[in-house]
């Protein structure tokens, strides 16, 4: 693991001290679950990561990205959920994954993807920590995406910061 994100078959010179973080933080599960500090995504951070990715994105000559608020509420909520749990996992606490919650945000997806991170990072961090990962790399560079969205929510320490970053199409 590297950045607080499950990685594939990738690690950074960060990964043991984000080992050491990801214990901290499952030491405070108990505490989290209801201190974490959830807000929406704005639509200029929204932007601004939908940028980040379209950078990559257009270097592989893909189409770019739109931001889109749905799937900023869908990651935002899901950050949320985590940091009040305590845990970085793509499982819900009332949904199997990415699709489901998608789905029941009313937004229909023909292909869906996300991307998840924790620790003490900043957007940018974390934008660039999955260009750094090939299998997050290969999520932001599925051709068949067109939207985006991305939520962010602190952790009961203070300090952890989740990340959720949804690439989607609609059917």
């Amino acid at each position: 693991m590297s950045l607080g994100m499950k990685m594939t078959k990738t690690r950074t010179a960060l990964g043991a001290i984000t080992l050491s973080l990801l214990a901290v933080c499952t030491v405070a599960v108990g505490s989290a679950q209801a201190a974490a500090t959830c807000q929406p995504t704005s639509n200029a951070q929204n932007g601004a990561a939908a940028q980040a990715s379209n950078a990559m994105r257009k270097g592989k000559g893909l189409a770019p990205l739109a931001p889109n608020a749905r799937l900023a509420r869908i990651a935002a909520a899901h950050a949320c959920d985590m940091a009040r749990r305590g845990t970085m996992t793509h499982k819900g606490s009332t949904s199997a994954g990415p699709k489901q919650r998608a789905k029941a945000a009313g937004y229909a997806p023909r292909i869906i993807a996300e991307n998840i991170a924790a620790g003490p990072f900043s957007q940018g961090q974390a934008m660039a920590a999955w260009a750094g990962s090939r299998g997050h790399a290969a999520n932001i560079l599925i051709p068949q995406v067109r939207d985006f969205g991305i939520g962010r929510a602190v952790g009961a320490d203070g300090r952890t910061v989740y990340w959720s970053a949804v690439y989607a199409a609609p059917r």
